[in-house]
């Protein structure tokens, strides 16, 4: 039987389990088989989909670290795979939210130009997702939504004090001449687009990525297959950040939700690895030499 049958009918095995039952280790340990032979045999292809205030206690993390990183009263940020802006604007809202005075420097970057543009208006439609086939605004609260947007009708544009100092590029994440162009940052932001890469393509750009941090600063990095992530962490000696860490890894319940049936699917935390945090971490400090 082909590869693809099997996984059709152990998928539909798989749905008739009840949820507390995927924690079990003995059916843990069957997802993850399952899993290698989804992210092996289903096609990858880069997606656009997104949310606002995607994972929040993500964005309660980097809030944190933006006090940690202000060396000076510049905070420089860079947003790789930025789509059509939600993660960028929810990042900058995060942080210009905090008490401390920073003046915060955002590079967001994608290879898409169509969607770059959007990006850059930061106008957006509550009732059609245009361009990117996801609800941007599931995640949202009306609170959230007077909070980042000026409203007219169902059209909503990101208020100004959010939008100040984004400057956006067309640009490959994985290109060494990016580092030219946007020099070191504080904190790098990449989430979400690795995971649509085959895993030695992954590997190769999650390398060029670091190289886009300061010493010292922090690398955001989710949505990547695990084994790539902590094959590198572990290579280039990176300092897990532990706060917020599992809160973190529930904090996308799409991720969680498609595991193991979807290559970007995650895995759920088992914290009897001896390499857990390394390997669950979604946050990691670059060393200083």
């Amino acid at each position: 039987m082909p590869v693809e049958a099997i996984l059709r009918v152990a998928e539909r095995t798989w749905n008739l389990l009840p949820e507390s039952s995927i924690r079990i280790r003995p059916v843990r340990a069957c997802g993850g088989v399952l899993h290698a032979l989804v992210r092996r045999w289903r096609r990858r292809r880069q997606y656009f989909g997104t949310f606002f205030l995607r994972n929040r206690p993500q964005l309660e993390l980097i809030r944190h670290l933006a006090d940690q990183n202000a060396r000076t009263s510049t905070l420089r940020i860079a947003v790789l795979g930025c789509s059509n802006g939600a993660e960028a604007y929810s990042i900058v809202a995060a942080v210009r939210s905090a008490p401390q005075d920073l003046n915060v420097v955002v590079h967001a970057v994608d290879v898409s130009d169509e969607i770059l543009q959007r990006a850059r208006e930061g106008a957006y439609s509550l009732a059609a997702p245009e361009l990117v086939d996801a609800p941007l605004f599931e995640r949202m609260t009306e609170a959230d939504i007077r909070a980042m947007f000026d409203r007219d009708g169902d059209r909503v544009t990101v208020k100004s004090w959010i939008r100040e100092g984004i400057l956006w590029h067309c640009a490959d994440a994985a290109d060494p001449a990016l580092l030219a162009v946007l020099g070191q940052q504080d904190v790098v932001a990449a989430n979400n687009f690795l995971c649509h890469m085959n895993p030695p393509e992954a590997e190769r750009c999650l390398r060029a990525i670091a190289r886009l941090v300061r010493p010292g600063g922090h690398l955001v990095i989710s949505g990547i297959d695990l084994d790539v992530r902590t094959r590198v962490a572990t290579a280039l000696r990176w300092q897990p950040v532990t706060e917020l860490l599992e809160d973190i890894h529930e904090g996308d319940p799409v991720m969680r939700r498609d595991w193991p049936w979807r290559y970007w699917g995650l895995e759920p935390l088992d914290a009897s690895r001896s390499d857990w945090q390394l390997r669950y971490a979604t946050v990691f400090q670059i060393p200083a030499a």
